[in-house]
């Protein structure tokens, strides 16, 4: 009781009624002397800087082109299968031609 009649005392000493101004809180980490809407354009424009560098660089990269190397040897004991698969004789993936 004794705490709210201090404040009470000292809001009107310094000109205000309690509840008519509510002072503006800012966040921890803001100094003060930036705008909000200064912040959000720098980001906007850190956001669309970055945007393009990504994309000009993953098309620098995929543009090189790759090295094809030889095709392996057929070696017999690589596919070695002892029953036929369900879906027939080869694999789920690859397609043979067969003679039959």
């Amino acid at each position: 009781m004794a705490s709210s009649m201090v404040r009470s005392a000292l809001l009107r000493a310094r000109g205000g009624a309690p509840g008519s101004t509510v002072p503006k809180r800012n966040f921890a980490s803001s100094s003060g002397h930036h705008d909000d809407a200064y912040e959000t354009a720098k980001w906007e424009k850190i956001t669309y800087l970055g945007i393009a560098s990504c994309t000009a660089l993953a098309f620098y990269i995929l543009s090189k082109g790759h090295p094809h190397h030889e095709e392996p040897p057929a070696y017999p004991y690589l596919h070695i299968r002892n029953k036929e698969f369900p879906w027939g004789p080869d694999g789920l993936f690859e397609v043979k031609d067969h003679d039959h």
